[in-house]
């Protein structure tokens, strides 16, 4: 092999090698920070990994929520309808946070059971269903998962936009 070809091919070779190792650390990078979003039923069927972090969702189940007065801890119920486990969350519940309404926490699944919320988020108005606990009710079947037909067109004005 002449002298032109083999410095080529150490170009070619270090450029590849470069290329492989960027690619393992963002990788590796994007492995930590991706949250998978989980129903109550597939966490209770154990389709989802103990001790991950990872999104969950679904309806507060009325009567779940249990504040302890003396700190800011709280536990409540989710459900699908098919599946339901106790979230745990210390710190204050956004204004809109009530029995009934969709939430999904961001956090870490402990066991099939319990899920220690680092965030929780809940629906801006009656109507607005995050999509993917939309989802997750319709393929449970629950009544909760459409919006009722007198809230459909809520805040928006009706008529001709011509």
């Amino acid at each position: 092999m002449n002298r032109v070809r083999k410095q080529r091919l150490f170009v070619v070779l270090a450029v590849l090698a470069g290329l492989a190792v960027a690619v393992g650390l963002a990788v590796y990078a994007l492995r930590q920070n991706i949250n998978l979003f989980y129903t109550p039923q597939q966490i209770v069927n154990g389709e989802a990994p103990v001790g991950s972090k990872m999104r969950v969702g679904g309806l507060v189940v009325e009567g779940s929520v249990e504040r302890n007065p003396e700190t800011l801890d709280v536990v409540f119920t989710v459900t699908d309808g098919k599946g339901s486990f106790d979230i745990h969350y210390q710190g204050i519940l956004p204004d809109l946070f009530r029995e009934g309404q969709g939430v999904v926490a961001n956090g870490t699944l402990e066991s099939r059971d319990r899920f220690e919320a680092e965030e929780v988020l809940a629906k801006h108005d009656e109507t607005y269903m995050p999509p993917e606990v939309q989802d997750a009710l319709e393929k449970a079947g629950h009544p909760g998962s459409k919006p009722k037909p007198e809230d459909a067109d809520a805040g928006y004005p009706q008529g001709s936009y011509n």
